[in-house]
């Protein structure tokens, strides 16, 4: 497996000294955001993590080989480059064996971070189940490595063009905690609210650590998911926004968007519809997952080490 895996020397040392780390998708970077946007929004968000006391470990693949944390310079060649895969889990065989470049969805950048060990991630929003998914089965492979894979999930929710009800269904019957960060309404994402209520709200990064260290400890096996609502001044008006969503997925429908295609689509056409105030909020939703993240990866390795030394 290490002649397919490539640890960046930063992330390396912090696995070894047991340091705080935070793994990153690339996605958002080659599929999420146009140039330089994604390039600035990258090196911020891994800027942010840095400050905190964190390392970041941005993840991808490039010539076939998977990259846990990425140079500056590879950082700018993914953001500049055509033709990059979106990479979930039914694609890494395909994009290694053919050494592709490939950008790891939720989906394949928690398979990368358990690969190397690292517990926490922070992203934008996580795929879920689509509007009519009762009827096309259009599931996002994001929930079923959420239920399989011991990985911590900071996010705004899940994309605001899904159905979150049916999401948080789905993640119910997994098992899968959606922890609520000071809150106990489901945030959905450009959103602080969508008017689902979660079952428990954590008020600190040091309790959600808690709630890691026992359920991996005592053998319980899966992913949990920490829900954090985009800061108040950068919400966008519900009703507004939900209106734009509709009116992108009608055009989807009529041009037959569908699969890996579709998400791409309609984040675009919403930032079209709403001149850029959606991307805006994208970016500001992003940068405080990072931060929460952050602390969170920094108490999670203070609980392991009180927990070993209690024993």
């Amino acid at each position: 497996m290490k002649s397919y895996i490539e640890i960046h020397p930063d992330v390396q040392k912090a696995i070894k000294k047991h340091q705080p780390i935070v793994a990153l998708e690339s996605t958002i970077i080659t599929h999420g955001m146009p140039y330089p946007e994604n390039v600035k929004m990258a090196k911020r968000v891994e800027s942010i993590i840095r400050h905190e006391g964190a390392v970041p470990a941005t993840i991808a693949i490039i010539n076939g080989i998977i990259k846990i944390g990425l140079s500056e310079d590879e950082i700018e060649y993914l953001a500049k480059a055509k033709d990059v895969i979106k990479v979930s889990k039914r694609d890494f065989g395909y994009v290694l064996s053919q050494k592709k470049d490939g950008a790891t969805t939720v989906s394949g950048t928690m398979l990368a971070a358990n690969m190397a060990g690292i517990k926490v991630f922070a992203t934008g929003g996580i795929g879920g189940v689509h509007r009519e998914g009762h009827i096309t089965f259009d599931i996002s492979r994001d929930l079923e490595e959420l239920s399989e894979i011991n990985v911590l999930v900071v996010c705004a929710g899940a994309k605001a063009i899904l159905d979150l009800k049916l999401t948080l269904e789905y993640l119910e019957t997994k098992g899968v905690e959606v922890l609520g960060y000071q809150t106990k309404e489901l945030p959905a994402f450009y959103t602080k609210d969508s008017g689902l209520e979660l079952d428990y709200l954590m008020k600190d990064a040091k309790d959600i650590a808690s709630l890691m260290q026992a359920k991996w400890e005592v053998g319980l096996k899966g992913g949990i998911l920490v829900a954090n609502p985009i800061p108040d001044m950068y919400s966008m008006n519900r009703e507004e926004i939900e209106d734009t969503i509709e009116k992108a997925l009608q055009e989807a429908k009529e041009k037959g968007i569908h699969g890996k295609e579709t998400t791409p689509f309609l984040l675009a056409k919403i930032k079209d519809l709403t001149k850029g105030d959606s991307l805006n909020a994208n970016l500001e939703l992003v940068y405080h997952n990072a931060l929460i993240a952050s602390k969170i990866a920094i108490e999670y390795e203070r609980c392991i080490k009180n927990f070993k030394e209690d024993i």
